[in-house]
């Protein structure tokens, strides 16, 4: 199998793999910025740490990487629309009615979200044009929980009644 084939089989490997839903916001001295992921998982407890990745160090993904804190959100499927705009590049984002707040460190934070950690960057590795970043929890905000949302197939999908 060669890299373009292994590529494509990764692809479809995770395709129907179930994978939470994120949404990374910071602030840049351009404005606020935000994106979409469906990569993050914990890392530690001591000291509190989890993991995301980005797909490349432009744009949104960019500023998320150099800002010196940044907010992750844990959304649940309230935030269905929310993902989809943070998804796709060029999409009105940050405006009053998805209901931001800032918080006196300055990065904007959903306020319903069911939980929204503060976070600083401790690690980043380059792979090929996605950075995995390693960050520090600083603190946490929790709101009130929904039906959990899962990233399955390209989708947003709330997740169905327990085993």
């Amino acid at each position: 199998m060669n890299e373009f084939e292994a590529g494509d089989a990764l692809k479809r490997a995770f395709r129907d793999h179930p994978a939470g839903v994120g949404l990374i916001t910071a602030q840049t001295p351009e404005g606020p910025v935000g994106l979409t992921v469906s990569s993050v998982a914990s890392v530690a407890v001591d000291p509190p740490a989890l993991s995301f990745s980005v797909t490349r160090a432009t744009g949104s993904a960019g500023g998320v990487l150099h800002a010196d804190s940044f907010v992750v959100h844990l959304l649940d499927s309230r935030h269905a629309e929310i993902a989809q705009t943070f998804a796709v590049s060029g999409t009105e984002r940050f405006i009053p009615e998805q209901g931001w707040e800032t918080l006196p460190t300055g990065e904007p934070v959903l306020r319903d979200v069911r939980v929204a950690l503060r976070c600083r960057s401790l690690h980043q590795l380059e792979v090929g044009s996605s950075v995995i970043v390693v960050a520090g929890v600083l603190d946490a905000h929790f709101g009130e929980t929904g039906e959990p949302m899962a990233y399955i197939d390209r989708t947003f999908r709330s997740l169905g009644e327990k085993l």
